[in-house]
């Protein structure tokens, strides 16, 4: 069976220009091409995020005018400005901007974790909702909440998405991997097993959980941030963040793994001690991003493809470009999820799979036609 392997592309391990400067140095050097494309890229997307941010958290029922939103900033932070109305600080720091947050926390872990899958992967269509990842901690999650967990207090949910998640991304790892490579077809049929699994275990937690918990999980099975608090931001900030800070230290190793195991061994790379610390920060951030946001798939995916087209494949810009493309997607399809059936509001899960899944069929086909087939 023919295999995908390559950070970037199908076929044997892809030689990436990071990766050619890293054979030759030791280092990743990118062209100044690449290098200036990356520059700009990064400033477009944080002056994205922060633009969005506001527009999102001015627009609703109760609109606030930007320049209101960055006066009562400025009037909370001590630097002068001035306090909106009662209902308006109400509406804006009790639920906006906790909600916009939080969608910034989950966009950015899912966007990290899917470009560290495709780089420890050495595939361009891992990514933790497709191949069952998502799904796996959301059962962690779930089954805590239908049988009434709390041996960790506020914890307890983050804590079993993250076993769940490890457990899963651990088993999708060993499956998947066969002479050194990952095969993208075990990996995509693993992805459909797992989904399928985890999604029968969810049906027993429902099964035997009571009508409070039964709405608590169907949050989780669609994907929400409409449950969206303070408390719950600071419950999966340090696990968010905690991913996002480690998982740039290890984009010069990811690069040189783009080479191919052995060359990057010959490089002074231990291997198996990166896969399984960027499979421990897949599953923190999986976990942290599911465990207050339910099921949200293909953001991941696609953010790291378009940023790689844009940029090339190295992990320099890819790893934190990713985390701020998947902020800025998931503000704006909760931004969408929230306003365009209002006053209901679609679920963010189904919004993102609704626009993702078109993306992930035309991939799919692109890499096919690239590798000539799958046998």
């Amino acid at each position: 069976m023919s295999t995908l392997a390559g950070a970037g592309g199908p076929g044997a391990p892809a030689k990436t220009p990071q990766a050619e400067g890293a054979a030759g140095t030791g280092k990743a050097a990118p062209p100044p091409k690449r290098r200036g494309a990356a520059s700009l890229l990064t400033i477009a997307l944080i002056a994205a995020v922060l633009v969005m941010a506001l527009v999102s958290a001015g627009t609703g029922a109760y609109h606030i005018p930007m320049a209101d939103i960055l006066g009562s900033v400025q009037h909370r932070m001590g630097l002068g400005g001035e306090a909106l109305d009662r209902v308006g600080e109400s509406v804006l720091w009790n639920v906006r901007l906790p909600r916009v947050v939080l969608a910034l926390l989950v966009g950015a872990s899912l966007g990290c974790a899917g470009a560290l899958m495709q780089g420890v992967f050495g595939n361009p269509l891992a990514e933790p909702g497709v191949i069952g990842i998502s799904a796996g901690a959301a059962v962690g999650a779930v089954v805590a909440i239908a049988f009434g967990l709390s041996f960790l207090g506020n914890w307890t949910v983050t804590a079993a998405a993250f076993v769940a998640g490890l457990i899963t991304v651990s088993l999708v790892y060993l499956l998947s991997r066969s002479g050194g490579r990952t095969e993208v077809v075990t990996l995509i049929l693993t992805g459909i097993a797992v989904n399928a699994f985890a999604g029968a275990l969810i049906g027993l937690s429902v099964f035997f959980a009571d009508n409070s918990a039964i709405t608590q999980i169907t949050f989780w099975q669609l994907g929400s941030l409409s449950q969206a608090t303070w408390p719950k931001v600071l419950a999966v900030l340090p696990c968010a963040l905690l991913g996002l800070l480690v998982a740039p230290l290890s984009a010069r190793k990811l690069d040189l793994l783009a080479l191919g195991e052995r060359p990057a061994r010959h490089l002074g790379v231990d291997v198996e001690r990166l896969r399984i610390t960027m499979i421990l920060v897949v599953a923190l951030l999986t976990a942290a991003a599911v465990a207050v946001a339910g099921i949200i798939t293909f953001v991941g995916l696609l953010v790291p493809h378009l940023l790689r087209m844009a940029a090339g494949p190295g992990h320099r810009f890819l790893v934190p470009g990713s985390a701020l493309g998947g902020g800025l997607v998931l503000v704006s399809a909760d931004l969408a999820a929230r306003t365009v059936a209002a006053p209901a509001e679609l679920p963010l899960g189904v919004l993102t799979a609704l626009f993702g899944s078109p993306f992930f069929f035309w991939l799919l086909r692109r890499t096919r036609r690239k590798q000539g087939g799958w046998a």
